[in-house]
């Protein structure tokens, strides 16, 4: 199963990542976890302890150069645009329970998109993971799919956008759904956070009706208290464990 998880900033999708990977892991299931959100950092929502010093793949300039034979930072001139990236998931990654973490990092220089070796590698790496490798795959990216291409949408399972009740929530959602539709990723699901009430729940429903709904995560203090002391939610998260259970039986 692949996984992409996007939604905008501060809905908690990290969290919810963290969630879907710890329960997969405990279900049995090898998982490939891909930290592809420059500003969250899901190795700390997994428990990883010491998650701060796991480095980003568009941080390792030797790597990079190894690969694609040009310096990290440059744009133009010759470079290598399938580098080998196979052995990275086993050999770069964080191992925690049935789990592996990769952060990919940012491309600091040339903007988004840009046709230089540290986009090219990470390209190529997404790429390989999600048609290359028989685990699961929970990527959890930005408020849009950057890293993804055509020819790896297609192999994607589910983009699974997360959303809480709010006007920006919503509109975000349907950002990230035209952006999809431009690479022919069509399979699209929203997961409900922060609800306090049937009401929030009905605002959802209401407003991205044309949408399929996972399920409704319930705003919980426990939630945040987490997130604010570095811990994994899913050592506390009693009520949201339950839903994110059901909603793997319906992926």
């Amino acid at each position: 199963m692949k996984l992409a998880v996007s939604g905008k900033g501060g809905v908690g999708k990290t969290t919810f990542s963290s969630l879907l990977a710890r329960m997969l892991s405990d279900q049995g299931k090898k998982v490939l976890a891909i930290d592809a959100d420059p500003d969250a950092n899901l190795a700390a929502a997994l428990g990883i302890k010491n998650a701060e010093l796991v480095t980003p793949i568009a941080d390792m300039k030797e790597l990079i150069y190894e690969r694609t034979g040009a310096q990290p930072g440059t744009i133009g001139g010759f470079f290598q645009l399938n580098p080998k990236v196979d052995d990275i998931p086993d050999t770069l990654s964080v191992k925690f329970d049935n789990i592996k973490l990769m952060r990919l990092g940012s491309v600091k220089k040339g903007g988004s998109g840009c046709l230089c070796p540290e986009s090219t590698l990470l390209k190529a790496l997404v790429t390989h993971v999600v048609l290359g490798r028989d685990e699961v795959v929970i990527m959890d990216m930005e408020a849009g799919i950057e890293h993804l291409g055509r020819a790896t949408a297609q192999a994607v399972d589910k983009l699974i956008v997360v959303v809480e009740p709010g006007r920006r929530s919503i509109e975000t959602a349907e950002h990230i759904r035209r952006l999809a539709s431009e690479i022919h990723l069509n399979h699209i699901a929203i997961v409900g956070n922060k609800i306090r009430s049937p009401k929030d729940e009905e605002f959802l429903r209401t407003h991205l009706s044309d949408f399929e709904f996972l399920g409704f995560i319930p705003y919980d203090d426990s939630l945040i208290e987490a997130d604010l002391s570095g811990a994994s939610p899913y050592d506390s998260a009693v009520t949201a464990k339950q839903v994110v259970a059901d909603i793997i039986g319906k992926l």
